[in-house]
């Protein structure tokens, strides 16, 4: 009686449905892994891994195991496809900054810092992904490089400096920035391309934080070069600053040399790079907004409105304007402030001891400053800027060394000036015979 119990209580046991922890079965071509093999089966082997971090309780995640799957039997014998239940095996997750599920990494040339994949959720841009990082992987071996930049690179910009472009993130990365961009459409056989390759690279590195670069797979991503006419190899497309259609893309036509694209695509940027904004100094804020973080700040201090009407002060104002136009790739700061509002900003730059209207150029930085001696004009402060900006002229120390102290005014209306309106005295109370006796 006792073993039929416990043979029944056995079954019992055994036939309790567990917890599901996991979102694949061996049979869907993808492999488990954790902690305990992770190292062994991916970054030790020589394949290309792509890796999904997931939750058993993330909806996206049971979205993607149709698509997962589909990709890990297309990729089957030629990338190998893993998933990781980083719920269960958050150290996992964390040594990869897996901070939100699904979380796809593809683990390449470089094991230890495997690019992240953020393209769309199906099979096919998963698989494209995959196979685009293995002929990577082997160009490399070879000495091509898998792209123009001939080195590594992901979704989001690679070592070289040079942003991997695809079908599936072009027009988010491109179109939709703000940024200027130089697009290089390449094949990885194309004699042109390996030779470009080391040149765009180095111009990517030089023109960092001022355009982008950025190169195409035309015989992968196929309906990007077809969009853009792409009919030959190398072919380099210009996309201009600020959100943009693909009819503003423009041929490039500049040399191959890094020096060479650097200077066409500077030229470029100093075309599309805002004028600065003019702005009033009348309370710390405003102040902070136009000089802070700037290499240069142009300080000028403008007659009262009383001395120096709304026409006149525009005048003024429209000089300042064309000259931060004029030297706007120099990314300087420009501020003004009404004379004898902001004190202690005139005393550390030794302004207002001659009049109004003054200018002094600041570096914050290293809290120095150089004064206009000559005329407050267009040809005047140009010749002063000019100087400044070649690195010649007398500098001095900021007074206290510190930053000076900006109080909160009012900001100008744009009008004129109007007087304070005289106080009217009321003398029906005084006796004029007792004003005669007191005299």
């Amino acid at each position: 009686m006792k073993l039929i119990l416990s043979t029944l209580l056995l079954i019992g046991l055994v036939t309790i449905p567990l917890p599901a922890t996991a979102l694949y079965s061996p049979s869907d071509d993808v492999v488990e892994l954790t902690p305990s093999n992770f190292e062994r089966l991916v970054i030790d082997d020589d394949a290309v891994w792509v890796v999904e971090f997931f939750a058993p309780w993330c909806g996206h995640c049971k979205s993607l195991v149709p698509e997962y799957k589909k990709a890990a039997k297309a990729l089957k014998g030629v990338v190998k496809v893993g998933s990781v239940n980083a719920d269960e095996h958050r150290s996992l997750g964390g040594q990869y900054g897996v901070k939100g599920f699904p979380t796809i990494k593809i683990f390449g040339a470089n094991k230890r810092s495997p690019t992240s994949y953020s393209g769309q959720r199906t099979a096919k841009a998963i698989a494209e992904a995959a196979l685009a990082e293995a002929k990577k992987k082997v160009q490399d071996v070879l000495g091509g490089g898998s792209s123009s930049s001939g080195g590594s690179s992901s979704s989001s910009g690679g070592s070289d400096g040079v942003i991997e472009l695809t079908d599936d993130n072009f027009d988010k990365l491109v179109l939709q920035s703000d940024d200027v961009w130089l697009v290089e459409f390449f094949a990885p056989w194309c004699g042109h391309c390996q030779k470009l390759a080391p040149e765009w690279a180095k111009a990517a590195k030089e023109l960092k934080g001022k355009v982008k670069l950025g190169a195409l797979d035309a015989t992968v991503h196929q309906s990007k070069a077809s969009e853009y006419g792409i009919r030959g190899y190398p072919t380099i497309k210009f996309f201009p600053a600020g959100k943009k259609s693909s009819s503003d893309a423009a041929e490039y036509d500049g040399g191959r040399s890094a020096s060479d694209i650097v200077s066409w695509a500077l030229e470029k940027h100093v075309d599309s790079v805002p004028a600065p904004e003019l702005l009033e100094v009348y309370d710390e804020s405003t102040f902070d907004k136009a000089c802070e973080g700037k290499p240069l700040c142009v300080v000028s201090v403008l007659p009262h409105i009383l001395d120096c009407d709304a026409k006149c002060r525009n005048k003024f104002l429209d000089t300042l304007r064309q000259l931060g136009e004029k030297y706007k790739q120099k990314l300087w700061g420009w501020a003004w402030a009404e004379g004898g509002a902001q004190s202690s900003l005139e005393e550390s730059l030794e302004l207002g001891g001659f009049g109004y209207p003054a200018m002094a150029v600041v570096n914050f930085k290293k809290m120095k400053f150089s004064v206009l001696k000559g005329s407050f004009s267009k040809d005047g402060i140009n010749e002063f800027l000019r100087d400044i900006s070649y690195g010649r002229g007398h500098t001095a120390p900021v007074r206290g060394a510190k930053k000076p102290a900006i109080v909160t005014v009012q900001p100008w209306d744009g009008k004129d000036g109007q007087l304070p309106a005289e106080e009217e005295i009321d003398l029906s109370d005084v006796d004029l015979d007792d004003v005669k006796d007191e005299l």
